[in-house]
């Protein structure tokens, strides 16, 4: 396995990072943060850029992307906030799933829309009653004649009530078969009559925007189904494995940020007449924060690579999810530490990664689920 990026890979991390330096500096990071706004100048340049064709078939308007450049490009995202991912991510893995699951009338209708910027896209799939617990959805949709009849309510929708977003929204269409037969995927603008979008207060990650969606009798045309009636569960399973990988990246960026604050703050703040980097504990505990995130990028990386290869990475993408996202936790408490009440305060951005950070090892599957599925993956059942 030979860890060196190539060229072009290379160039566009140069690429990215001058963009995202130039766009989004500390002060619109923190403006976002505090007004809780869409980085809609930031979506237009990745748009301008190419960026949501990377991963798309050139056949569609794409450039044929692999998962590397995925990850390589999902890190220097993620760098200046794991919250820019998930704006970029939810648009590319549901148009991605359009582009396996979706006819080609679908595909020729969605694709160009979605890589042009004329449409973003979120996706929605938990309840209140159904998180890690997918089988006890309750939302449903019932044929009727040419459109399809949806009631019920989602949570924990990123990037829903962004302008223009189609929401791919998972519910149940056979409510007497087990979810992975009676589950299907619609595409639903969020301005349809009947829906209600409630954006929810949120810890962390708020420049995107987490949202309850509310369906009343919600009509939808047929030919927004994808992938054929209760098969939604093969449209999860379809982007499962580089959604997950990509996301890994992303923690891996958002926790080289936080150390690299940390460093410059230890370089920077003076104390007992030396710069505090020069105690013992504080260069040791940067010394552990860097060598725990270069373990978490080289997890990543591995499974990375085994997935580019067309190999199931599944095992290894689970553990590298489940150490990166709960090493971005640790190095944003660690980091928190070094800046002292400094990090408590608003001004500075070390809360703000303190705040995201618990995020990651709840969404696109919990720490408890990565350890479930790792021991099943070892040959344990776990109760």
């Amino acid at each position: 396995m030979d860890f060196e990026f190539t060229d072009e890979q290379n160039m566009l991390r140069e690429s990215v990072r001058k963009m995202m330096d130039k766009l989004a500096t500390p002060e619109y990071i923190r403006r976002l943060d505090r007004e809780q706004a869409y980085p809609n100048e930031l979506y237009d340049q990745w748009v301008e850029m190419g960026l949501l064709r990377m991963p798309f078939p050139e056949g569609l308007g794409g450039l044929g992307g692999n998962v590397i450049d995925m990850v390589v490009l999902s890190q220097e995202l993620a760098y200046k906030s794991f919250d820019f991912f998930t704006a970029y991510g939810g648009s590319v893995f549901c148009g991605l799933n359009v582009a396996r699951k979706g006819s080609e009338e679908q595909k020729r209708y969605w694709i160009p829309k979605l890589l042009s910027g004329e449409i973003k896209m979120s996706v929605s799939m938990s309840e209140p009653d159904a998180g890690s617990d997918i089988g006890a959805m309750r939302t449903t949709a019932v044929r009727d004649g040419d459109h399809w009849v949806i009631n019920g309510q989602k949570v924990w929708a990123t990037g829903a009530g962004a302008k223009n977003n189609v929401i791919n929204v998972y519910v149940k269409t056979d409510p007497k078969a087990h979810y992975r037969k009676g589950m299907s995927l619609f595409l639903v603008d969020n301005d349809t009559p009947g829906l209600k979008l409630r954006k929810l207060d949120m810890l962390g990650r708020r420049c995107v925007g987490t949202y309850e969606i509310f369906f009343d009798n919600v009509r939808v045309p047929a030919d927004r189904l994808v992938g054929g009636e209760n098969n939604g569960w093969e449209c999860v399973l379809a982007g499962l494995q580089i959604e997950r990988i990509t996301s890994t990246a992303g923690h891996c960026g958002g926790a080289q940020a936080a150390v690299d604050l940390a460093l410059q703050y230890a370089k920077d703040r003076k104390q007992f007449g030396r710069p505090i980097g020069t105690f013992q504990a504080i260069g040791h505990m940067l010394a552990d924060m860097q060598t725990e995130v270069e373990a978490a990028r080289a997890l990543m990386l591995r499974a990375a690579w085994k997935l580019s290869t067309g190999k199931d990475a599944l095992k290894e993408i689970s553990m590298a999810k489940l150490f990166a996202s709960e090493t971005y936790v640790k190095i944003a408490n660690q980091g928190m530490q070094i800046f002292g009440a400094y990090g408590y305060n608003m001004e500075f951005d070390m809360q703000r990664h303190f705040r995201d950070a618990r995020s990651t090892t709840i969404g696109a599957g919990t720490s408890q689920i990565q350890r479930n599925l790792i021991a099943g993956l070892m040959g344990i059942k776990v109760q």
